[in-house]
């Protein structure tokens, strides 16, 4: 009891200490983060021993006076309560395969003070993988991997092979509509001065995340961040080489990499 009251104060700090000015009959932030919590509960999943998925999309729907005061507090409050999320999971250890999102709804169906939060994986991922049937033997050159391993086996997803980039192409990320490209042999993104690439956004770090370029290939790596980073959904974990068309998320920022013939507007 003692943690999960003490979990309860400190949503209601990370909260209140923003929007102290919530209506007294209405729903209040912190409500709103305490039902994001036991709904990732709620809806969370086990895929393999020792790993647990949650869902990383919320829509939070409300009445005609809680959607108006919603809209009054803005982003800044879809933020904070991203990062309540964000903080449960982490002291919950569940699996995110995408940044934490919020979003608010109308529904003039609900009454004044009355909320309900939707859940969601995202995506074509939204539903538990089902176990896949091997491909026929004749067909199969290597193991094909499986999600229904035993306790205590590891299950990786392989991904389909990329195509490589031609000789001539650049590496380009794109981030918050800036392109930028990859010409060091490293480059960092964070949110302080000191990173190569810059970004405002409360959910990450100082450095958060490191581009490494090795002759054609291009590799991601998390720098020790709070909240940690994900390519394409998957939480990065040592290099992670990125393909044509790979996300990185880091806190709430998208950083999209290509690869360019003749990158335009490129810095």
């Amino acid at each position: 009891m003692g943690l999960v009251k003490g979990l309860e104060r400190g949503l209601e700090k990370m909260v209140a200490r923003a929007f102290r000015g919530a209506s007294a009959d209405g729903v209040k932030p912190v409500e709103i983060a305490n039902r994001l919590r036991n709904v990732m509960d709620d809806e969370a999943f086990a895929l393999s021993e020792g790993r647990t998925v949650a869902p990383h999309a919320f829509t939070v729907r409300l009445g005609d006076d809680d959607y108006a005061k919603a809209r009054e507090w803005g982003l800044p409050l879809a933020q904070e309560l991203a990062d309540v999320a964000l903080e449960h999971a982490q002291h919950q250890d569940y699996t995110l395969r995408d940044a934490v999102t919020v979003t608010f709804r109308h529904d003039s169906e609900l009454s004044k003070g009355h909320l309900v939060v939707d859940a969601s994986l995202g995506g074509p991922q939204a539903a538990p993988p089902r176990p896949q049937r091997p491909a026929p033997r004749a067909a199969q050159s290597t193991p094909a991997p499986r999600l229904d391993a035993p306790a205590g086996a590891t299950a990786p997803i392989a991904p389909a092979p990329a195509p490589r980039a031609p000789a001539a192409a650049t590496a380009v990320i794109e981030v918050e509509g800036r392109r930028y490209a990859i010409n060091a042999s490293e480059i960092s993104i964070g949110r302080s001065s000191e990173a190569d690439i810059q970004v405002d956004d409360s959910g990450v770090s100082r450095k958060h995340v490191g581009i490494v370029k090795r002759g054609e290939r291009v590799f991601a790596h998390d720098l020790g961040s709070t909240n940690g980073s994900f390519v394409d959904g998957q939480r990065a974990q040592g290099d992670v080489e990125l393909h044509d068309g790979s996300v990185v998320t880091v806190g709430h920022t998208r950083v999209t990499f290509r690869f360019e013939n003749k990158p335009q507007g490129v810095r």
